[in-house]
C-alpha cells in the first residue's frame, strides 16, 4: 500500500487535517513514533488534543471506529424506529416501514462487520454478531428483516398474503439501500480498513458448489429455527442469548463455505451482483436455500418424534 494511515505505525497525520483546529486552539500538536523514540514508546500514534494526552494503538483505532459506526447505525435506527411507531396509524404501512429500516440496519453493520473479520478475524465477527442480534431482538419489535419468518407467520397463522409480499419487497429495498450510506462512510477513508472499500465492487462469499451451498443454507437455517422454536417452547432464562449464541454458531461454522447468511434480505443486501456467482445462483443458494430450510423446519416441528426429542427432555416429569 502506497499511502500510510491511521492503522500503519508509520503513520504520521497531516496537519492540514486539524488546520481547522489550529485556528481555535493555543496548542493541539500530533507526535508520531519518531518523535517519542527518546522516550521507548511503542505506541504507534499519539495524539495531544484539546490538552488531553491520547494513546491508542492502531489497530484499536480501526476496530473502535468500526464499533462507533455500528453502534451509531443501531441508535439512529432505533430512534428511527420509534418515530415511525408513534406517528403512523395504518398498520400495513407501519409494518412495511420497520421492516425497510430494520433491514437497512442489519446490512449497514453488517458491513462494517465484514471490516472486523477481515482485519480480525471470525470469532471477533461472532463477538460483534452474538451482541448485535440481542440487541436486534429487543429493539425491532414485530420486525424480523428476515423474508422466512414473514412466510413462516403465513403459513401457520394465515398471515395476509399482500401483506406478506409488501413487506419483503420493503425488506429487500432496505437492505440494497443500505450499501448507500456505508459506501460514503468508507470513501472517507479515515482508518486504514476502510481504504478501497468504498467502490462498488464485491466479491462473492459462495466458496463451494452451488448445491453444497444451497445445502448449507438450507440445513443450517433449519437447524436454527428448530432451536428457536425449542427454546420459545420451554423458556428457558436467557432464551435470547443462547438462540443468539447457537445463530452465531452456525454463521462461524458455514463462514467459509457459504458465508453464513441463513437470511435472504442480508445476503442480497451485501453480495448481490457480486464476483463469484451469477444473480440465478444467489437466488438458488440464499432465497430458496434458506427459505427450504424454513419450511423444513416447520414440518420437523410438527412431526411428534421430532418436537419431543427437542422439548422432552426438558419437560418436567409427571408424577
Amino acid at each position: 500500500m502506497c499511502c500510510s494511515h491511521p492503522c500503519d505505525p508509520s503513520f504520521q497525520w497531516p496537519a492540514k487535517l486539524f488546520s481547522s483546529w489550529h485556528q481555535d486552539l493555543a496548542w493541539d500538536a500530533t507526535i508520531g513514533l519518531d518523535d517519542l523514540a527518546p522516550f521507548s514508546l511503542s505506541l504507534p500514534v499519539v495524539s495531544v488534543r484539546f490538552g488531553i494526552l491520547t494513546a491508542l494503538p492502531g489497530k484499536m483505532i480501526c476496530i473502535l471506529l468500526s464499533t462507533v459506526t455500528i453502534i451509531t447505525q443501531m441508535a439512529l435506527s432505533h430512534f428511527i424506529r420509534g418515530r415511525l411507531t408513534n406517528l403512523l396509524t395504518n398498520e400495513l404501512i407501519k409494518g412495511c416501514l420497520l421492516e425497510l429500516v430494520a433491514a437497512a440496519e442489519m446490512c449497514g453493520t453488517c458491513y462494517e462487520l465484514i471490516i472486523i473479520a477481515d482485519n480480525y478475524g471470525v470469532y471477533s465477527y461472532g463477538v460483534y454478531l452474538f451482541s448485535m442480534t440481542i440487541w436486534w431482538g429487543q429493539s425491532w419489535g414485530t420486525a424480523t428483516a428476515c423474508p422466512y419468518s414473514l412466510l413462516e407467520e403465513y403459513v401457520e397463522q394465515g398471515a395476509d398474503a399482500v401483506g406478506v409480499v409488501l413487506k419483503i419487497v420493503f425488506q429487500t429495498i432496505g437492505g440494497l439501500a443500505s450499501f448507500r450510506w456505508v459506501k460514503l462512510i468508507w470513501m472517507m477513508e479515515v482508518v486504514d480498513t476502510h481504504v478501497g472499500r468504498g467502490i462498488d465492487s464485491c466479491s462473492a462469499d459462495l466458496a463451494v458448489p452451488v448445491v453444497f451451498g444451497f445445502l448449507i443454507e438450507c440445513v443450517l437455517t433449519c437447524a436454527c429455527r428448530l432451536v428457536s422454536r425449542t427454546l420459545g417452547e420451554i423458556e428457558p432464562k436467557f432464551a435470547a442469548a443462547m438462540d443468539s449464541f447457537f445463530s452465531t454458531s452456525m454463521v462461524i461454522l458455514a463462514f467459509n463455505y457459504s458465508g453464513g447468511y441463513f437470511n435472504p434480505v442480508l445476503a442480497t443486501g451485501l453480495k448481490w451482483s457480486c464476483r463469484g456467482h451469477t444473480n440465478a445462483e444467489h437466488i438458488i443458494v440464499y432465497w430458496a436455500g434458506s427459505i427450504l430450510g424454513s419450511m423444513l423446519s416447520i414440518r420437523l416441528w410438527n412431526t411428534s418424534l421430532i418436537k419431543n426429542t427437542l422439548v422432552g427432555p426438558f419437560k418436567p416429569k409427571e408424577e
